[in-house]
């Protein structure tokens, strides 16, 4: 009779644990979706794209969740939905490199190399996330990659008052494979709250602040600042005194 009780009370709080879990996993999902765009044509231009990094091969095979996410961050850059990427991964080592992986195959598909920024400290979500905004300066970007991965971006990027969206690329149906990813998502939602809630985590390396300039604004401004340099030089060889300078320069400066 002891044992029955004990395997009552074990059950019972087994159904508990599992209840708790399926409730937290689900209240990340409630949180975040309405942020999450599915459809690459509805999603906003944005000036900077996050692409969260995964290993590019598992086991020598080509890893699908990698290809889908370059695929579709390749595809936003075409359609003009992103201007410069952000490339943000693990640089465990020297054979191992993923911020590195995803720059040499963003080049091979015709993206700007001064387009691509890399962040070699994003070695999980929450340092990827919270370091755009603390040392690339930017609020307000679209995160790339599959949807139960941008549900806990975009949970991370809510406590830490990041502007962001997510577009949610295609996933693989792999069966038992699928579902183990989804299984440890879930624990790595309840390991998401705790660090955001109770051990309050920062990114494990930070720095001074790098911000990400787009190449075109900054083509821009060098444009428009030349003619008024010229402008000066032509002055001061027709002058023998000193030009004072235009309003046009007070105002750039």
């Amino acid at each position: 009779m002891k044992l029955l009780n004990i395997i009552r009370i074990t059950a019972v709080l087994l159904i508990i644990f599992v209840a708790t879990l399926l409730l937290l996993d689900r209240w990340v999902s409630a949180q975040t979706e309405s942020q999450i765009y599915h459809d690459p044509a509805k999603l906003p231009a944005y000036n900077i794209g996050l692409v969260l990094g995964t290993s590019k091969y598992i086991a020598k095979t080509l890893n699908p969740y990698y290809t889908y996410r370059m695929s579709a961050a390749i595809d936003l850059y075409n359609k003009h939905k992103v201007d410069v990427f952000l490339v943000s991964g693990d640089n465990a080592h020297r054979s191992y490199n993923e911020p590195r992986t995803m720059k040499r195959d963003l080049l091979k598909a015709g993206v700007a190399k001064n387009e691509i920024v890399l962040d070699y400290a994003g070695f999980r979500t929450l340092d990827s996330v919270v370091r755009a905004k603390k040392v690339f300066d930017t609020n307000h970007f679209v995160i790339i990659t599959q949807q139960f991965h941008c549900e806990r971006a975009l949970f991370i990027a809510d406590h830490y008052n990041i502007n962001a969206t997510c577009l949610a690329v295609q996933e693989p149906r792999r069966g038992i494979a699928s579902f183990k990813i989804r299984v440890r998502e879930v624990f790595a939602r309840v390991k998401a709250i705790i660090d955001l809630f109770i051990l309050h985590e920062q990114p494990k390396f930070l720095g001074p602040k790098e911000p990400i300039i787009d190449p075109l604004i900054k083509s821009t401004a060098e444009h428009s600042i030349t003619p008024v340099i010229d402008e000066i030089s032509t002055t001061k060889h027709s002058e023998p005194k000193m030009a004072k300078p235009s309003s046009a320069v007070n105002t750039i400066l």
